[in-house]
């Protein structure tokens, strides 16, 4: 049921991409339910305390996942978006390098963190915000994604943290 909401289009962002549109999704009530319920039920609401959702789209998911399963709620955000002191990981992406960033408050040592993001394609955004909460001392038990590109082995750059996903192409 959820599938009817995501649009395929093909050649984006460049030629040969299949893009997975999640905008019919979030313009739908019952879309958005869905996938936030789904995503709520991916993991167990004692086995973490805080919700870190990565830029942009993460945020859409995370916040209300957080909300559902009372627990706070923090942003891994695009290099230079963040107030205050940051720590920073580069990743690789298909066409060149990106940073993301944690403010140092954002998670306490040794809190529990499950991380939310739309999509994992190739896992290089989600790895470096795990490598990040790690620095701050959390312990990431866990990262939920509404749509696993599965054909890019994204969870491979997660080893060592469970990876669940709403919907899998």
């Amino acid at each position: 049921m959820i599938e009817s909401y995501i649009r395929d289009v093909p050649d984006f962002p460049r030629k040969g991409i299949l893009f997975k549109d999640i905008t019919p999704l979030l313009q739908s009530a019952e879309g958005l339910d869905l996938a936030i319920t789904g995503l709520s039920q991916l993991i167990d609401p004692s086995s973490f305390e805080i919700v870190v959702g990565i830029e942009s789209r993460g945020f859409i998911f995370a916040a209300p996942v957080a909300l559902a399963l009372d627990a706070g709620f923090s942003l891994a955000r695009k290099s230079g978006r963040l107030p205050g002191v940051t720590l920073a990981a580069s990743y690789a992406l298909e066409y060149g390098n990106a940073e993301i960033e944690l403010q140092r408050d954002a998670v306490a040592a040794g809190q529990r963190v499950l991380l939310v993001d739309d999509v994992i394609a190739t896992g290089g955004t989600a790895a470096a915000t795990v490598r990040l909460v790690r620095e701050l001392g959390g312990i990431v038990v866990g990262a939920c994604f509404l749509i696993e590109l599965a054909f890019l082995n994204g969870r491979k750059a997660l080893e060592g943290v469970p990876v669940e996903a709403v919907l899998r192409f």
